[in-house]
């Protein structure tokens, strides 16, 4: 997670830390994050939930200023909610991700100190991962993608290991294996790894690695 400081001039103004990471797959999608929470280089919390459910269909992984994406997040889960209930099926994805884009993006001059990946299964797109950041700008993921500190790493891991058409059940191990090396070099990241896959079948479940 990440700590601001209030002077912009101060070279310490984006104290980051944290790896989540996302890979899309034919049969679904894999969401996998470390669970140590810092601020500067203070370890605020050692289990931090980094993967925020946002319906049984889509999750989003959080990157940045805790309370920032906590309230984004919450508005995603709202957003989902009330389209399920108005239009009695599960929001696309691309409709979390947009909306994310739209709140960021019409905060400035002010920002939301918020990086996240958005994924899940819908119905229009199937399987799909959207990166949105903290400029309000939102791509959508081929293959995969990785925020935070620990990223730099991770991406070196996923590049080596990714392969098209490759299982659901070796996405969650390359992701795993990203996270637990970034954890290893990146000393915001760290405590354990959470991982969950999201498939039309089973729609959002926790995976045990």
């Amino acid at each position: 997670m990440v700590q601001v400081s209030s002077t912009h001039n101060d070279p310490k103004v984006l104290l980051t830390g944290t790896t989540t990471v996302g890979i899309v797959t034919k049969e679904g999608v894999v969401l996998a994050t470390d669970r140590r929470v810092t601020a500067g280089y203070y370890i605020a919390h050692r289990k931090g939930r980094k993967i925020w459910k946002i319906d049984n269909h889509a999750a989003a992984t959080m990157s940045g200023a805790v309370a920032d994406v906590q309230m984004i997040l919450n508005e995603l889960t709202h957003l989902a909610m009330d389209y399920r209930i108005t239009h009695q099926a599960p929001v696309p994805i691309k409709t979390l991700a947009n909306y994310a884009s739209v709140v960021m993006f019409y905060s400035r001059p002010m920002i939301y100190i918020a990086h996240m990946i958005i994924g899940g299964v819908d119905n229009e797109e199937g399987p799909v991962l959207y990166a949105v950041d903290w400029y309000g700008s939102f791509t959508r993921e081929e293959r995969f993608m990785s925020t935070g500190s620990g990223s730099p790493t991770a991406f070196g891991v996923l590049e080596d290991g990714y392969r098209d058409g490759m299982s659901l059940d070796d996405a969650v191990k390359l992701a795993a294996r990203a996270v637990r090396a970034a954890m290893l070099h990146d000393p915001g990241s760290g405590e354990g790894i959470d991982v969950i896959t999201i498939t039309k079948e089973a729609g959002y479940r926790e995976v045990q690695v």
